[in-house]
């Protein structure tokens, strides 16, 4: 398997532009499933999860093809009604296609949900949305078979707290279902926005997609739309905590400032210049961060969970004190242990933990333990003395096109040593991050 190098002391300068959205193409992906005829999608970025999510389009019957950054799908002859458990087992955002295959074929069939380890992710509220809608769902030794008699019919969901997921694939189940359906207590995430834009081209009726009360007319049938992907918000905050964490100035072109509205003030905190503009930001940042009030994840427009960990990683290195309080997933500190190898001190206890702030780290042997810990121990990497050998880089590539060469280009020392163990075809090589 491979992993990431990364030599440490080395100020992060220059210009790059933000991939899409992996949390906006993954659901769009399984949202084309519905489509007669032919989707397009652009600014898709290159990443595993994108891979196995056009993987099991192909299975399920659809012909996809990609070039550069430029998917294609075509779903007229899609008629397959289950998933091999293999791709299921890969990536938890898999469950987002059981709307899509109910609503399209009347059939699905798959096993639990993959993913990183984050703790407990119940998908019990998108089976009683779903049964709500007319579906019946049978659960047995972790597969799940679902069955609709005609269409699925609308109905009122009110979830009893926040799902991107629940709320993504109800969305989608919806847009074809008889009858009208209200999504109460709806994420309000922007890829969910981008989800129902890419709907509404396709000729469905939703309004209110970004507030807590998404109401959707279903339509007897959707036609083919091209659609352009938003900038992943979450790459971009990972990036700009990089250059806050090198003490570099860095300016990122394709990116959404207002997505970013509970991070940038954060990152001002820490004592880091801020300049935004048109899909545009320039970070500027010079001597030890400051330490922050304290950090409380929260659904959107709250402190995205996702970026909890590499922010972790400059408060690391910062002059003082912060606390972070997980509340979407419990097990979400386990980069804390790698990052203490790293000479970090940070002190975890249940959902809370503290970050004493310390003037250096020093490289060594760690292992990603998610996707967005394996971010906070690259960020961790970049500022250390010495070298530092990152292992279980896969799950870094599952939301990260070509980290190393992105940080290469802005001056860091990272490699990639080894090989994936996949299609020489399907490897990341393509520097879509340059300007």
């Amino acid at each position: 398997m491979a992993k990431l190098i990364i030599r440490g002391g080395n100020r992060l300068e220059g210009a790059m532009r933000i991939f899409g959205a992996k949390n906006s193409v993954l659901p769009i992906l399984a949202a084309s499933l519905l489509v007669s005829g032919q989707s397009v999608l652009q600014n898709c970025p290159a990443l595993s999860d994108v891979r196995l999510a056009s993987e099991i389009l192909r299975q399920l019957g659809c012909t996809v093809e990609r070039e550069e950054d430029r998917i294609q799908i075509d779903s007229a002859h899609a008629d397959g009604i289950s998933i091999p458990e293999k791709l299921m087992c890969e990536m938890r955002s898999s469950i987002i296609f059981l709307g899509a295959m109910a609503a399209k074929n009347g059939r699905a069939v798959l096993s639990a949900p993959g993913g990183c380890d984050l703790g407990p992710r119940p998908i019990d509220l998108h089976l009683a949305a779903l049964r709500k809608m007319g579906a019946a769902i049978a659960e047995e030794s972790g597969i799940l078979d679902c069955r609709v008699n005609g269409r699925l019919h609308g109905a009122e969901i009110q979830f009893p707290f926040v799902s991107v997921g629940a709320t993504e694939n109800v969305l989608i189940a919806a847009a074809t279902a008889k009858g009208t359906t209200r999504i109460l207590n709806a994420a309000c995430e922007p890829e969910i926005r981008d989800l129902a834009q890419f709907l509404i081209r396709c000729g469905a009726k939703v309004t209110g997609a970004g507030t807590s009360r998404i109401i959707v007319e279903g339509v007897p049938k959707l036609h083919g739309c091209e659609h352009r992907v938003i900038p992943d918000r979450i790459a971009a905050a990972t990036y700009l905590l990089a250059a806050a964490v090198t003490r570099g100035d860095v300016t990122l072109s394709d990116v959404e400032p207002e997505h970013l509205s509970a991070i940038l003030p954060r990152l001002q905190e820490a004592g880091c210049e801020l300049v935004t503009g048109d899909r545009q930001i320039r970070i500027r940042a010079q001597g030890r961060p400051k330490s922050l009030s304290s950090v409380l994840t929260a659904p959107y427009p709250g402190f995205p969970t996702d970026a909890q960990a590499p922010l972790m990683a400059l408060c690391s290195i910062a002059d003082g004190t912060t606390a972070f309080e997980e509340t979407i997933f419990q097990n979400r500190f386990r980069h804390a242990a790698e990052l203490n190898r790293m000479g970090a001190e940070i002190s975890v206890a249940g959902q809370s933990a503290v970050v004493k702030g310390v003037p250096f780290l020093h490289g060594a042997r760690v292992s990603a333990t998610d996707l967005r810990g394996g971010a906070a121990l690259v960020l961790a990497a970049l500022f250390a003395e010495g070298e530092t050998e990152i292992s279980q880089v896969h799950h870094i590539d599952r939301g990260y096109e070509s980290m190393e060469c992105a940080l290469s280009l802005l001056g860091a020392c990272a490699v990639r040593t080894e090989t994936w163990q996949i299609k020489e075809e399907n490897r990341i090589i393509r520097p879509a991050f340059a300007m």
